[in-house]
């Protein structure tokens, strides 16, 4: 078995507001949500508000397609709806902890979908207890919910209560609110996670994690929120509130280069051009005598093209990947692991044998999936193998929304790159450069969190927090 060596999301949001004719939101919500899976897959819900403001929420483990059905949908009416699928990063992987979270407030219920993660999650959490909440879930999502249901309740309106709520919430996030009266999107200060706004010919509002979430369900792309940004959107109108003062935009590079759909935009262009400028430049950076190139299905794939386009090297398929594995409740067992069983990726004898290959992946984690595929390649007769990373070596572990190994176990943390290409097997091994990860943006560079390859956190990590993934001196209590 090839497992998935990665990074994970941690979620998708999606949200709409309807003119009160239309009674099937939920429905929309559903295809967003479906167009957004690979931002999440362990749990997905939907909740849906009908004209006299009573929520009604389904939610459970696994994809989108097994948590709903025509029947569940029909039960979800109304004109406003928000959904979400769970990656987890803060908080286990349990029913409790799936969204959207609903809460209660003086005003109405208010259904909480986040994509991101508080890294003052714990002290946030303490204080909602002191004041006499019973929070049910191990998410910082809760929290959030619940810090806005507070404020609410204390006497504020929607708008001035979501915002003095965010006010105590440190980190990354990206949030789709529904309540009886429409529809809210927020992102943190630094605007780590993404977030976007359309509208259909007919007039729905949507709110979606990215602009494939649109795409699916004909809805027109108007704009990013931005970083520090509250809007409301109900079935009239798109109502702008900054909620922070100062932002600093600082959206996470990984979305760029791995975790958004190619077919996403951000910046004005395609993902899909911008991971074929990284091959292309990583061609110019690394230059190799090969007679193949391939990539890593399927996010290697576009930064393979460019690499291929640049260098004249051919471009082939020499890995595919079931698309079809997902999440299966039956395992291999541990001799059929150990036996080679590739459920994920197969490699093409004819297309690989006696070849001289370029192998391109997206990023090297822990090192474990990229060292089954070079030994995958050359059981299928690949004479040399020449592996390309379109990012730099990642070094650090994130704190802001996306589930990553502590950093004694990532491997560019611990060892060179003459050791990481013997770890994995490579006949040569280059990552691309930090400053062509950012040329390729064709934007400002300081817009971008790249604390991931270097460190540089642009919110503060608390030191509790830190000593949980970074490899830090010991110090004195």
């Amino acid at each position: 078995m090839l497992p998935d060596d990665h990074f994970h999301e941690a979620c998708a949001v999606f949200a709409v507001c309807a003119p009160d004719g239309l009674r099937e939101s939920a429905k929309l919500v559903y295809f967003g949500l479906y167009a957004l899976q690979h931002r999440g897959q362990e749990s997905a819900g939907i909740t849906s508000f009908t004209a006299d403001g009573v929520s009604h929420t389904h939610k459970a483990m696994g994809l989108v397609s097994q948590v709903f059905d025509e029947a569940v949908l029909s039960r979800l009416q109304g004109a406003i709806a928000v959904g979400h699928n769970r990656y987890s990063t803060t908080g286990s992987s349990k029913i409790c902890n799936a969204q959207p979270i609903v809460v209660p407030t003086r005003l109405g219920d208010i259904a909480l979908a986040h994509n991101g993660n508080l890294v003052n999650a714990k002290e946030l959490r303490a204080e909602l207890t002191a004041q006499g909440y019973q929070l049910a879930s191990t998410s910082d999502s809760e929290g959030i919910a619940y810090a806005i249901a507070h404020e609410i309740n204390a006497g504020y309106d929607w708008q001035e209560g979501i915002s003095r709520a965010l006010l105590r919430c440190q980190g990354a996030f990206s949030l789709a609110i529904a309540t009886p009266v429409g529809i809210f999107g927020a992102r943190d200060g630094y605007g780590i996670r993404p977030l976007v706004v359309g509208q259909t010919p007919d007039g729905i509002h949507v709110l979606s994690s990215e602009t494939c979430g649109l795409d699916i369900i004909g809805a027109e792309f108007i704009r990013e929120v931005a970083p520090g940004e509250l809007v409301w959107l109900d079935s009239v109108q798109i109502r702008s509130h900054r909620w922070l003062k100062e932002p600093l935009p600082k959206l996470c590079i990984f979305e760029m280069i791995y975790f958004a759909r190619p077919d996403s935009i951000m910046h004005g262009a395609s993902l899909y051009s911008y991971r074929l400028r990284l091959g292309a430049i990583l061609a110019e950076e690394a230059p190799v005598e090969a007679d193949l190139v391939i990539g890593v299905p399927d996010s290697g794939v576009p930064a393979a093209i460019g690499f291929s386009q640049a260098s004249g090297i051919p471009f082939g398929e020499g890995l595919i990947k079931n698309r079809y594995v997902g999440r299966t409740f039956i395992q291999p067992t541990q001799t059929m692991r150990e036996s080679g069983i590739r459920m994920k990726l197969n490699p093409l004898r004819d297309v690989l044998e006696g070849k001289r290959v370029v192998v391109v992946d997206d990023s090297i984690v822990r090192g474990t999936t990229s060292r089954k595929i070079v030994r995958a390649l050359r059981e299928a007769g690949a004479v040399e193998v020449h592996m390309r990373i379109s990012s730099p070596p990642v070094t650090n572990p994130c704190f802001y929304g996306i589930d990553t190994d502590s950093q004694d176990h990532l491997i560019a943390a611990r060892y060179d790159l003459n050791a990481i290409a013997s770890l994995i097997e490579v006949d040569s091994l280059a990552y691309l450069s930090h400053r062509a990860m950012l040329v390729a943006t064709d934007t400002n560079p300081a817009h971008f969190c790249t604390a991931c390859f270097d460190g540089n956190y642009p919110i503060a990590v608390p030191d509790q927090l830190k000593r949980t993934k970074l490899m830090l001196e010991a110090t004195a209590p």
